[in-house]
């Protein structure tokens, strides 16, 4: 998706993927903190984890990094469907991602225009 999207936008966004800038193994909270040393950037993912797990989630939340996650009905969605849908979601991610501080952390919906704010 990650690939489409650069296409689709380049010269707008930068986009690329975790797998571009770090290796496949590196922990979540490394990837998460040397990108926050970096400055703002967005993260769209799949990987509900990172706002689960303790240390991640902290992690996220203390960076200077602005995340949207897809929602559990999204993440088992295809692909067409995941793409779609962020595509529909776009110019609000945008918005919000200039919106706000570090550290926010999003939910991208199945249905619907706005993503819902995860709560501290």
């Amino acid at each position: 998706m990650a690939r489409a999207f650069r296409e689709l936008f380049r010269g707008e966004h930068e986009v690329v993927t975790l797998a571009d800038k770090f290796e496949r193994d590196t922990p979540d909270v490394e990837w998460i903190n040397r990108l926050s040393d970096e400055g703002h950037w967005v993260i769209i993912s799949g990987d509900r984890r990172i706002t689960r797990n303790r240390a991640e989630f902290y992690a996220f939340r203390n960076s200077k990094l602005i995340g949207f996650f897809l929602s559990p009905g999204l993440c088992k969605s295809k692909v067409t469907k995941q793409m779609e849908r962020i595509l529909v979601l776009w110019e609000n991610i945008d918005i919000l991602a200039q919106r706000v501080e570090g550290g926010a952390m999003f939910e991208l919906p199945m249905k619907g225009n706005r993503a819902r704010q995860l709560k501290i």
